[in-house]
């Protein structure tokens, strides 16, 4: 198989369960470009070094204020996960912290600081913005067309 890109979906439970997963997306970084949402996103985080925590409540439902650290503009998302990455376990000379949950200051995106790998812990794709997250799909089909020139 030879795909333009690796796309890490949202799915249920607890990241650190998925060592399968974890131990694959290491194999694949460096390979093409990933770009991981929800559970795709913990998962990465995990294959980069870093750690998860299961919150005391989990962010449910849309109308959840997330920071962009990049823009500093402000992103209505979608949310449906019972664990967060610790940003602390992440190192800082690879891993960039890109977003932040504006009600609880969790983490809510990751970019990696030399490979085209990045995610976000909230569901872009279900559009509550409903536009404010389409340049993460734009990004990634970016960064897909530059490693296939």
């Amino acid at each position: 198989m030879q795909p333009d890109g690796i796309f890490l979906s949202n799915g249920p439970g607890d990241p650190a369960a998925v060592t399968y997963g974890i131990e694959n997306i290491k194999k694949l970084l460096g390979k093409k470009p990933i770009f991981g949402i929800c559970l795709g996103h913990q998962l990465l985080a995990l294959a980069l070094g870093g750690k998860t925590y299961k919150l005391k409540f989990g962010h449910r439902g849309a109308n959840h204020p997330v920071k962009n650290l990049l823009t500093e503009g402000i992103e209505i998302t979608s949310q449906n996960h019972g664990f967060a990455v610790d940003p602390d376990s992440l190192d800082a000379g690879t891993v960039e912290v890109t977003h932040i949950n504006l009600n609880d200051q969790t983490n809510e995106g990751i970019r990696h600081k030399s490979l085209p790998v990045f995610s976000v812990q909230y569901h872009p794709e279900a559009s509550p913005g409903p536009h404010d997250s389409d340049y993460l799909f734009a990004r990634f089909i970016e960064e897909m067309e530059k490693e296939a020139r």
